[in-house]
C-alpha cells in the first residue's frame, strides 16, 4: 500500500512534495493508517487532534492515545478541545455539522499560525460511497453525486482511492494500533445505517461494487467538468460585471434551451436555495427579488441583477454640521466656501449657504419626496418621477441619497440640485458641494 500511495501522490498530488503537512488524526483505524503511511514515506508531518468531548472518558482516552504516540515517535502535535454540544445548541446545528465546523475552522487557524501548507484527512473510497448515497437519498445535483473531492483548497484527502477493506488489511499486516469509536456501531446516524445495512447488500449483489462505483465517480467528475466549462463559456455571452454587480441579459438567457441549469451553475456559490423562486424571477415583473444570506437577485426590466446586501448602511440619516469640510460615510463629499461660481455638474453644485439650516441631513429617498428641480421655474416634482425620467434601475434608485436642509431637498445627489437653494446676485456666501 505504501508504494500505491507513493505512486498516487506522484501522479495526482505532486504539490505535496517538500511541504509541511498537518495530519488530522482522531485515533481511529483510517487516520492511524494515514499517519503510519506518511511517516513511512518520510514527509514533514505534524498531528492535529480534536477532542469533541462527545463520548466522555472515551474522548479523553483517544486524546491520550494520540499524545502518547506523538511523544514516542517524536512527532509535533496540536490538540484542542471543543464543547461541541454547546456550540451546536447555540447555533442550532446538528452535532455532526457543529463538529465539522469547529474542526475545519481550527485546521485553517493552525495552517496560518503554525505555517503548515496542507491539512490531510483519512477519508477513503467507502466514505465517498456513503456520501454519494446520503446525497442520493436526499435529492441532489451532479455535484452531490461526485462525492468527496480529493482536494478542496488546503484540505487534501490522499486515501480516497483506497477502500476500507484495503486499509483494514494494511493495518493488520503492519500491526498498527488504533482506537475504536463506539459511536461507529450505533445506527443513530444516517451514515452508519447506510454503512451497516445498505452497502453490504450492494456488495453482495456485486462483489466488485467498489470498483464499479469508483469508475462511475470518475465518469461523473468528467461530466461535471464539461458542465462547468460550458457554464463559463455561456456566462461570457450572457453576463456583464459592473463594479460589485453581475447583470444577466434575459434576452440572451432565454435563448438557451436549459437556462435554469446555467442559472444554477452561476448562482450556487452565492448561497441561494430557493431555486424555483429564482427560475420564476425570469418571467416576473420588475422589482421582484430573491434573497440569500449575503446576496440578492433582482429582476429589473430585461436583466437579472446580482449584488451583495450591504449591511453597513443600517443608519438611515447622517448629519453634516456647519463648517464641516468633508464626509466619508455614506458618500465621499466635500464642502467649501468659494468666492466665484465655476461650472456646475451632476457631481458639483453651488448653493447659497445662508439659505441652509444646519445640520444638513444625508438620507435615502422616500416615497412621496418632492423637490423643485433647478431650471424648472419653481415647479415641484416628485423624486420618483425624476427617477423615471432618468430611467434609473431599481438598484440605482435604492443607492440614491438626498442632501436635505430642514426637510427640504437641497440635492438629489449626483442627479439634480434644488432650485430653492440656488445662488443669485445677492448671495454673500457661496458653498460648493462636491461628490468625490
Amino acid at each position: 500500500m505504501k508504494k500505491s500511495l507513493q505512486n498516487h501522490i506522484e501522479k495526482e498530488m505532486p504539490f505535496l512534495k517538500h511541504k509541511k503537512l498537518l495530519l488530522a488524526v482522531s485515533g481511529g483505524l483510517d487516520s492511524m493508517v494515514l499517519l503510519h503511511l506518511f511517516r513511512e514515506l518520510h514527509y514533514d508531518i505534524a498531528i492535529a487532534h480534536c477532542n469533541f468531548q462527545l463520548r466522555g472518558v472515551e474522548s479523553f482516552g483517544d486524546q491520550k492515545f494520540i499524545q502518547d504516540y506523538a511523544e514516542v515517535n517524536a512527532i509535533p502535535i496540536f490538540v484542542t478541545q471543543f464543547d461541541t454540544e454547546a456550540f451546536a445548541n447555540d447555533y442550532r446545528l446538528s452535532t455532526q455539522v457543529a463538529a465539522r465546523e469547529l474542526r475545519y475552522n481550527w485546521f485553517y487557524e493552525l495552517l496560518e499560525i503554525e505555517n503548515y501548507d496542507y491539512i490531510l484527512t483519512a477519508h477513503h473510497a467507502d466514505d465517498n460511497l456513503e456520501t454519494f448515497l446520503i446525497n442520493l437519498t436526499r435529492g441532489t445535483g451532479l455535484e452531490g453525486l461526485t462525492g468527496i473531492p480529493e482536494q478542496n483548497d488546503k484540505i487534501v484527502r490522499p486515501l480516497l482511492f483506497l477502500s476500507r477493506h484495503e486499509i483494514d488489511n494494511y493495518a493488520k499486516e503492519q500491526d498498527i494500533e488504533w482506537r475504536e469509536d463506539s459511536s461507529n456501531a450505533s445506527d443513530k446516524y444516517v451514515r452508519n445505517k447506510i454503512r451497516h445495512h445498505l452497502i453490504p447488500i450492494l456488495k453482495e449483489l456485486n462483489p466488485n461494487f467498489m470498483t464499479s462505483f469508483l469508475k462511475t465517480e470518475s465518469y461523473l467528475q468528467q461530466s461535471l467538468g464539461m458542465v462547468e466549462d460550458a457554464a463559463i463559456m455561456v456566462y461570457q455571452q450572457v453576463a456583464r460585471e459592473v463594479e460589485d454587480q453581475i447583470h444577466f441579459d434575459l434576452n440572451q438567457l432565454l435563448r438557451l434551451p436549459n437556462y435554469q441549469s446555467y442559472l444554477y451553475q452561476w448562482l450556487k456559490e452565492f448561497g441561494f436555495t430557493a431555486w424555483n423562486d429564482i427560475y420564476d424571477l425570469v418571467e416576473s415583473q420588475s422589482g421582484k427579488q430573491v434573497f440569500a444570506a449575503d446576496f440578492r437577485l433582482l429582476k429589473d426590466r430585461d436583466s437579472l441583477i446580482l449584488f451583495p446586501i450591504d449591511y453597513s448602511e443600517k443608519q438611515e440619516e447622517f448629519l453634516i454640521n456647519k463648517n464641516q469640510t468633508e464626509v466619508k460615510i455614506p458618500l465621499n463629499m466635500t464642502f467649501c466656501k468659494v468666492a466665484d461660481l465655476s461650472v456646475a455638474s451632476n457631481r458639483t453644485i453651488f448653493v447659497d449657504e445662508d439659505q441652509l439650516d444646519f445640520p444638513l441631513v444625508l438620507r435615502k429617498w422616500k416615497t412621496g419626496d418632492v423637490f423643485t428641480p433647478f431650471g424648472m421655474d419653481g415647479k415641484s416634482k416628485k423624486v420618483s418621477k425624476l427617477f423615471k425620467d432618468e430611467k434609473l434601475s431599481l438598484i440605482e434608485k435604492e443607492n440614491t441619497w438626498l442632501l436635505c436642509s430642514n426637510d427640504q431637498i437641497v440635492w438629489v445627489i449626483g442627479i439634480r440640485a434644488d432650485n430653492r437653494f440656488r445662488t443669485s446676485n445677492t448671495t454673500k456666501n457661496i458653498l460648493k458641494i462636491e461628490l468625490i
